[in-house]
């Protein structure tokens, strides 16, 4: 890892603590502003964060506020990369079942194939 006052360009900061799987959809959701550094809307990914930042996006429908820990050599394994960040997120609220798999009792039996295809939209719409 760096020094921990050095600073890192925003993009391959959030590659190398695999928030995301590539640079450039890394870069792609920075230059579309949708990343809050410290609270201000950022639009450059090369813009320089350092220990102490707090990164807040939305990430798969699902809010995340980071802090900045350390920035990074490289992108390494998921241990080495939670070394990374501090979570700061809010506990991910649990999915709702659809009205149609909501109605099915326990042990009535096989699912109908109207019943399956609720199901598999249901599991489609969810990520």
């Amino acid at each position: 890892m760096t020094t921990p006052t050095s600073s890192q360009r925003l993009d391959k900061w959030l590659w190398f603590t695999r928030m995301l799987k590539s640079r450039t959809l890394a870069a792609d959701l920075v230059s579309a502003g949708k990343v809050r550094v410290n609270g201000e809307r950022v639009t450059k990914p090369s813009q320089a964060v350092k220990p102490g930042d707090t990164l807040t996006f939305v990430l798969h429908e699902r809010p995340r506020v980071l802090e900045v820990v350390a920035g990074g050599d490289r992108r390494g394994p998921a241990a080495e990369a939670q070394a990374l960040y501090k979570d700061l997120s809010p506990a991910p609220t649990p999915r709702s079942l659809t009205a149609a798999a909501a109605q099915r009792d326990a042990g009535s039996g096989r699912p109908t194939k109207r019943d399956r295809r609720d199901l598999d939209k249901w599991r489609d719409t969810g990520d």
